[in-house]
């Protein structure tokens, strides 16, 4: 039955969501159309706050124009030529990736599953080449998520992600933070430990102090390669350019994807020198990996990022952010567990499901746009862009809401 509120604008567009899209998402009721900075707007003119950037993809927020500059400009230039030939946006790409992160190689993709299944079969290859095939195990953590093709899925550490798609390669899930059950997971057959530096779909969850240091010391007594999912995390989102810098623990390889190109599809596997030799000529590719268009957007990206100070305005605003989250778990206890959260990667995790999914639906009512995490948390992944008063404009708007369900 249609929404007694839904204008005539929305109607035929939303039957045509009702008729032709695959019916595995569940998009809110309204169609959106143009966009500036943290704002957006559907077809009948309502503006809404963009807090959750696509699920922390839009660095930059909406029509940036140097960002739209960048894409005219490479439009014009060189849309595609495939990974038989290089072009010179890749290139300068993999040079201030590798720079940025002190890793020496790059392979691109087209998202963070695919970097993450880059991660994995390099693991693999790696031991094979060494003449140690039967090393293939992955330990990996609970409430984890890294994907959704097969092999992300057998990493991915949330069971309802999995069902119905076994059997899946070879993993092993442990509790998140517990170093000691690695250790006791550890053989001869681990190939690696994969872990994201915070569990953003899990629900935005911080590892305790020193347990990502542990685990560069556990990888590194057995032999095994720490791999490292900044899909999320990655690209300035808390306010270092990785996560694990925070930590000040340096992988064997990286993930990125989500907000390297502001909006554009990228991924991008990077690793150590170690490692470079592992995927030969002709054991992995991609089509559209490393294409002109989206280097040229992710140069745009890192360059504001640099220019305007990004990594700075990211902690500033997490903190400003933090605080506003911090009052409002304070003020609703009855309804809120906690906040929680580093830089623009913050949660404010509710009692049970069900409340958040009724305050993540008025919050859309009254033009304000998040995300759910980890069943009951709701995301905050702004643009990197956002304003002070954009993040009071938030925090008061969920404040209000959640007044009404007192």
């Amino acid at each position: 039955m249609r929404d007694p509120a839904m204008s005539e604008t929305d109607s035929p567009l939303l039957d045509l969501a009702r008729d032709y899209l695959y019916p595995n998402y569940r998009p809110a009721p309204f169609v959106l159309t143009r966009g500036r900075g943290c704002e957006l707007w559907d077809t009948n003119g309502k503006r809404y706050l963009d807090l959750c950037a696509g699920i922390a993809v839009s660095t930059l927020g909406h029509g940036h124009p140097r960002l739209v500059a960048a894409l005219s400009t490479q439009a014009e230039q060189l849309l595609h030529v495939s990974n038989y030939f290089l072009n010179e946006p890749n290139l300068l790409l993999a040079q201030q990736l590798c720079q940025r992160t002190g890793m020496d190689r790059a392979f691109f993709c087209n998202s963070g599953t695919e970097a993450v299944e880059a991660m994995l079969k390099l693991a693999r290859r790696h031991f094979f080449a060494q003449g140690q095939p039967n090393r293939h195990r992955v330990i990996a953590f609970e409430n984890a998520f890294h994907g959704r093709t097969l092999g992300a899925l057998a990493v991915t550490g949330t069971p309802d992600y999995r069902n119905g798609f076994g059997p899946l390669g070879a993993a092993t899930h442990v509790t998140y933070g517990e170093a000691e059950q690695v250790r006791q997971a550890m053989d001869r057959d681990v190939a690696a430990i994969l872990v994201e530096p915070i569990q953003g779909e899990g629900g935005v969850v911080l590892p305790p102090a020193g347990f990502l240091a542990e685990l560069r010391t556990i990888a590194d007594d057995h032999g095994a390669l720490l791999l490292m999912d900044e899909v999320q995390t990655g690209i300035a989102r808390t306010g270092r350019f990785l996560a694990a810098e925070h930590a000040d623990v340096a992988p064997d390889a990286v993930a990125l994807a989500k907000g390297l190109a502001g909006g554009i599809p990228i991924g991008a596997m990077l690793c150590r020198r170690a490692f470079a030799h592992a995927l030969p000529p002709g054991s992995h590719g991609s089509t559209f990996g490393g294409n002109p268009l989206a280097s040229a957007a992710a140069l745009a990206v890192l360059e504001v990022i640099e220019v305007d100070r990004l990594l700075d305005a990211a902690a500033a605003r997490g903190a400003q952010l933090a605080e506003g989250l911090q009052g409002l778990a304070e003020r609703h206890c009855s309804h809120v567990e906690c906040a929680r959260g580093l830089g623009l990667l913050q949660a404010l995790t509710l009692r049970d499901a069900g409340t958040a999914g009724t305050v993540l639906s008025r919050l859309q009512e009254a033009g304000v746009l998040l995300t759910i995490a980890g069943g009951r948390s709701l995301r905050f992944s702004p643009p990197l862009v956002v304003t002070p008063s954009e993040i009071d404009e938030g925090v008061a708007a969920v404040d209000k809401v959640l007044e009404t369900l007192s």
